[in-house]
Protein backbone atom coordinates (compact mmCIF):
# COMPACT_ATOMS: atom_id res chain seq x y z
CA UNK A 1 0.00 0.00 0.00
CA UNK A 2 1.34 3.19 -1.61
CA UNK A 3 1.75 6.65 1.05
CA UNK A 4 1.05 9.65 -0.52
CA UNK A 5 1.87 12.89 1.24
CA UNK A 6 -0.59 16.15 -0.06
CA UNK A 7 1.56 19.97 0.66
CA UNK A 8 -1.25 22.19 -0.02
CA UNK A 9 -1.74 25.42 2.51
CA UNK A 10 -5.90 24.97 1.27
CA UNK A 11 -7.35 22.91 4.17
CA UNK A 12 -10.68 21.95 1.31
CA UNK A 13 -8.30 20.86 -1.19
CA UNK A 14 -6.01 18.63 1.30
CA UNK A 15 -9.25 16.99 2.65
CA UNK A 16 -10.91 16.18 -0.24
CA UNK A 17 -7.91 14.81 -1.86
CA UNK A 18 -7.34 12.42 1.32
CA UNK A 19 -11.10 11.30 1.30
CA UNK A 20 -10.66 10.48 -2.66
CA UNK A 21 -7.73 9.12 -2.80
CA UNK A 22 -8.18 7.13 0.61
CA UNK A 23 -10.92 5.09 -1.28
CA UNK A 24 -8.52 3.82 -4.26
CA UNK A 25 -6.10 2.12 -1.28
CA UNK A 26 -4.06 4.78 -0.43
CA UNK A 27 -2.63 5.83 2.52
CA UNK A 28 -2.50 9.78 3.07
CA UNK A 29 -0.30 12.15 5.23
CA UNK A 30 -0.98 16.01 4.66
CA UNK A 31 0.86 19.05 5.27
CA UNK A 32 -0.07 22.69 4.95
CA UNK A 33 3.67 24.05 4.56
CA UNK A 34 7.62 23.46 4.27
CA UNK A 35 8.24 22.91 7.73
CA UNK A 36 5.07 20.23 8.01
CA UNK A 37 6.26 18.31 5.32
CA UNK A 38 9.94 18.22 6.58
CA UNK A 39 8.17 16.84 9.48
CA UNK A 40 6.33 14.07 8.38
CA UNK A 41 9.15 12.76 5.85
CA UNK A 42 11.46 12.61 8.92
CA UNK A 43 8.87 10.13 9.92
CA UNK A 44 7.61 8.31 7.37
CA UNK A 45 8.19 6.34 4.38
CA UNK A 46 6.71 8.23 1.63
CA UNK A 47 6.24 7.04 -2.13
CA UNK A 48 5.01 10.23 -3.66
CA UNK A 49 4.78 13.96 -2.86
CA UNK A 50 1.21 15.90 -4.05
CA UNK A 51 2.99 19.37 -3.94
CA UNK A 52 1.41 22.78 -4.91
CA UNK A 53 3.39 24.89 -6.14
CA UNK A 54 1.51 28.11 -4.44
CA UNK A 55 2.61 27.90 -1.00
CA UNK A 56 3.19 30.61 2.25
CA UNK A 57 6.71 31.22 3.58
CA UNK A 58 8.42 28.66 0.74
CA UNK A 59 6.96 28.07 -2.56
CA UNK A 60 6.68 24.96 -4.31
CA UNK A 61 9.55 25.06 -6.45
CA UNK A 62 11.58 26.12 -3.92
CA UNK A 63 10.65 22.70 -1.92
CA UNK A 64 10.73 20.66 -5.07
CA UNK A 65 14.38 21.63 -5.47
CA UNK A 66 15.23 20.76 -2.04
CA UNK A 67 13.42 17.39 -2.23
CA UNK A 68 15.11 17.01 -5.50
CA UNK A 69 18.87 17.32 -3.47
CA UNK A 70 18.54 15.13 -1.27
CA UNK A 71 16.07 12.15 -2.89
CA UNK A 72 14.47 11.07 -5.47
CA UNK A 73 10.91 10.92 -4.44
CA UNK A 74 8.57 11.17 -7.13
CA UNK A 75 6.60 14.49 -7.14
CA UNK A 76 3.73 15.65 -8.41
CA UNK A 77 3.29 19.47 -8.58
CA UNK A 78 -0.39 21.44 -8.51
CA UNK A 79 -0.89 24.07 -9.50
CA UNK A 80 -3.39 27.19 -10.23
CA UNK A 81 -1.38 29.04 -13.15
CA UNK A 82 -1.90 28.24 -16.55
CA UNK A 83 1.08 30.27 -17.91
CA UNK A 84 3.64 27.12 -19.82
CA UNK A 85 6.76 28.74 -18.08
CA UNK A 86 5.52 27.74 -14.60
CA UNK A 87 4.92 24.45 -15.67
CA UNK A 88 7.97 24.32 -17.59
CA UNK A 89 9.87 25.57 -14.73
CA UNK A 90 8.17 22.94 -12.41
CA UNK A 91 9.43 20.24 -14.57
CA UNK A 92 12.99 21.48 -14.38
CA UNK A 93 13.57 21.48 -10.82
CA UNK A 94 12.61 17.96 -10.77
CA UNK A 95 8.92 17.88 -10.85
CA UNK A 96 7.90 14.46 -12.29
CA UNK A 97 4.24 15.61 -13.46
CA UNK A 98 1.95 18.61 -12.92
CA UNK A 99 -1.75 19.03 -12.62
CA UNK A 100 -3.54 22.79 -13.24
CA UNK A 101 -6.23 23.42 -10.89
CA UNK A 102 -8.97 23.25 -10.84
CA UNK A 103 -8.80 19.52 -11.78
CA UNK A 104 -10.49 15.78 -11.39
CA UNK A 105 -9.96 13.97 -8.90
CA UNK A 106 -9.86 11.18 -11.22
CA UNK A 107 -7.03 12.61 -13.29
CA UNK A 108 -4.66 13.13 -10.30
CA UNK A 109 -5.55 8.92 -9.75
CA UNK A 110 -4.12 8.42 -13.19
CA UNK A 111 -1.15 10.46 -12.72
CA UNK A 112 -0.11 9.29 -9.41
CA UNK A 113 -0.54 5.70 -10.83
CA UNK A 114 1.26 6.45 -13.97
CA UNK A 115 4.01 7.87 -12.16
CA UNK A 116 4.04 5.37 -9.61
CA UNK A 117 4.62 2.61 -12.65
CA UNK A 118 7.25 4.20 -14.23
CA UNK A 119 9.28 4.41 -11.00
CA UNK A 120 8.35 0.82 -9.77
CA UNK A 121 9.61 -0.76 -13.24
CA UNK A 122 13.30 0.97 -12.99
CA UNK A 123 15.49 -2.11 -12.44
CA UNK A 124 16.57 -2.43 -8.44
CA UNK A 125 20.31 -1.92 -9.51
CA UNK A 126 19.72 1.48 -10.81
CA UNK A 127 18.36 3.07 -7.35
CA UNK A 128 20.36 6.35 -6.47
CA UNK A 129 22.78 6.58 -4.39
CA UNK A 130 23.04 8.47 -1.22
CA UNK A 131 26.11 10.67 -1.83
CA UNK A 132 26.62 14.59 -0.62
CA UNK A 133 29.57 14.90 -3.34
CA UNK A 134 31.79 13.19 -5.79
CA UNK A 135 35.27 13.73 -7.02
CA UNK A 136 36.70 12.64 -10.48
CA UNK A 137 39.52 13.45 -12.79
CA UNK A 138 40.31 16.80 -10.64
CA UNK A 139 36.11 17.52 -11.12
CA UNK A 140 33.77 18.02 -8.09
CA UNK A 141 29.92 17.61 -8.03
CA UNK A 142 29.14 19.20 -5.09
CA UNK A 143 25.19 17.60 -4.60
CA UNK A 144 24.27 19.87 -1.88
CA UNK A 145 24.77 22.83 -3.37
CA UNK A 146 24.27 21.56 -7.04
CA UNK A 147 27.32 22.74 -8.70
CA UNK A 148 30.68 21.67 -10.19
CA UNK A 149 33.80 22.40 -9.38
CA UNK A 150 36.25 22.36 -11.89
CA UNK A 151 39.92 21.42 -11.18
CA UNK A 152 41.34 25.38 -10.96
CA UNK A 153 38.43 25.60 -8.23
CA UNK A 154 36.15 27.52 -10.40
CA UNK A 155 32.60 26.75 -9.47
CA UNK A 156 30.48 26.14 -12.94
CA UNK A 157 26.62 26.28 -11.98
CA UNK A 158 24.25 23.48 -13.78
CA UNK A 159 20.78 23.48 -14.78
CA UNK A 160 17.82 21.33 -12.63
CA UNK A 161 18.03 18.86 -16.24
CA UNK A 162 21.92 19.12 -16.46
CA UNK A 163 22.08 18.51 -12.43
CA UNK A 164 19.86 15.44 -12.08
CA UNK A 165 21.73 13.96 -15.35
CA UNK A 166 24.77 14.19 -13.88
CA UNK A 167 23.72 12.91 -11.07
CA UNK A 168 22.58 9.54 -12.51
CA UNK A 169 25.72 9.16 -14.64
CA UNK A 170 27.58 9.73 -11.43
CA UNK A 171 25.37 6.99 -9.25
CA UNK A 172 26.25 4.64 -11.82
CA UNK A 173 29.87 5.82 -13.06
CA UNK A 174 31.63 3.13 -15.41
CA UNK A 175 28.35 1.27 -16.27
CA UNK A 176 26.26 2.08 -19.44
CA UNK A 177 22.97 3.54 -18.85
CA UNK A 178 20.08 3.29 -22.09
CA UNK A 179 18.66 6.13 -23.51
CA UNK A 180 15.54 4.89 -21.81
CA UNK A 181 16.94 4.54 -18.49
CA UNK A 182 18.55 7.99 -18.31
CA UNK A 183 15.03 9.57 -19.53
CA UNK A 184 13.34 7.02 -16.63
CA UNK A 185 15.75 7.96 -13.93
CA UNK A 186 15.93 11.75 -14.48
CA UNK A 187 12.08 12.73 -15.34
CA UNK A 188 10.10 9.07 -14.89
CA UNK A 189 8.42 9.74 -18.14
CA UNK A 190 8.05 7.65 -20.77
CA UNK A 191 10.75 7.69 -23.56
CA UNK A 192 10.06 7.88 -27.05
CA UNK A 193 13.05 6.14 -29.21
CA UNK A 194 12.66 8.99 -31.99
CA UNK A 195 13.16 11.85 -28.94
CA UNK A 196 16.54 12.93 -29.11
CA UNK A 197 16.66 14.92 -25.50
CA UNK A 198 18.81 12.88 -24.01
CA UNK A 199 21.15 13.27 -26.49
CA UNK A 200 20.84 16.81 -26.62
CA UNK A 201 20.91 16.50 -22.62
CA UNK A 202 24.30 15.07 -22.80
CA UNK A 203 25.88 17.34 -25.24
CA UNK A 204 24.95 20.45 -23.03
CA UNK A 205 26.21 18.79 -20.13
CA UNK A 206 29.60 17.81 -21.72
CA UNK A 207 30.23 21.45 -22.37
CA UNK A 208 30.06 21.90 -19.06
CA UNK A 209 32.96 19.71 -18.69
CA UNK A 210 34.90 22.18 -21.74
CA UNK A 211 34.32 21.24 -25.76
CA UNK A 212 36.60 18.96 -27.32
CA UNK A 213 37.63 15.06 -27.00
CA UNK A 214 37.91 15.45 -23.04
CA UNK A 215 34.35 16.22 -22.21
CA UNK A 216 33.50 13.22 -24.68
CA UNK A 217 36.18 10.96 -23.62
CA UNK A 218 34.66 11.39 -20.10
CA UNK A 219 30.95 11.15 -20.93
CA UNK A 220 31.24 8.36 -23.67
CA UNK A 221 28.93 7.11 -26.20
CA UNK A 222 28.71 3.72 -26.44
CA UNK A 223 27.39 2.75 -30.16
CA UNK A 224 23.92 1.02 -29.97
CA UNK A 225 23.55 1.16 -26.41
CA UNK A 226 23.97 4.43 -24.36
CA UNK A 227 26.37 6.41 -22.24
CA UNK A 228 28.36 6.56 -19.84
CA UNK A 229 30.74 8.39 -17.18
CA UNK A 230 34.27 6.56 -18.01
CA UNK A 231 36.22 7.39 -14.34
CA UNK A 232 37.09 6.31 -11.05
CA UNK A 233 34.47 8.52 -8.40
CA UNK A 234 34.75 9.02 -5.22
CA UNK A 235 31.72 9.33 -3.22
CA UNK A 236 31.48 11.18 0.37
Amino acid sequence: MHRLLIVDDDADIRTLLAEQLSRYGYRISTASQGREMRAVLAQEHIDLIVLDLNLPHEDGLTLCRELRARSQTPVIMLTARSEAFDRVLGLEMGADDYLVKPFEPRELLARIRNVLRRTEALPANLAPLAIRRACFLGWQFDLERRHLVDPAGRVIMLSGTEFRLLRVLISHANKVLTREQLASLTSRRDYDGQDRTIDLQISRLRHKFGAGSESEALIKTVRNEGYVLAAAVTLE
